[in-house]
């Protein structure tokens, strides 16, 4: 199966898990994914804006970070991450993201249960 940009869903959520702004996502593969995939998806945060501080417990995110540059609380270390870098987090740790450099930040995210 190919699905091509035009076919993917897209969605505005507002102060996503309690951050700032407006993040966008993209739903790479839809909704309909395998059973441990939760999400799958591209996800921009513009400048200055957030996704909130959430725990991931029975799971694990991942997010490729793909353009831009900011700030990830991980599980309480705050760490500059920017494109390349991969963030993971599970076992009931938590995190945040801020696209804290003045640049939008583009990445993948992925989420999948534990078995």
């Amino acid at each position: 199966m190919i699905i091509k940009p035009e076919a993917m869903e897209r969605e505005a959520r507002p102060a996503m898990r309690g951050g700032k702004g407006t993040c966008t996502v993209t739903h790479l593969a839809g909704r309909k994914l395998q059973a441990h995939v939760k999400l799958f998806a591209e996800v921009l945060i513009p400048a200055g804006a957030s996704i909130g501080r959430h725990d991931h417990t029975a799971e694990t995110e991942y997010y490729l970070i793909l353009e831009g540059s900011g700030t990830v609380d991980d599980n309480g270390a705050e760490t500059k991450v920017g494109p390349g870098d991969v963030v993971v987090t599970t076992g009931g740790a938590f995190h945040s993201i801020e696209a804290t450099d003045g640049k939008d930040i583009r990445m993948v995210a992925a989420i999948v249960t534990d078995a």
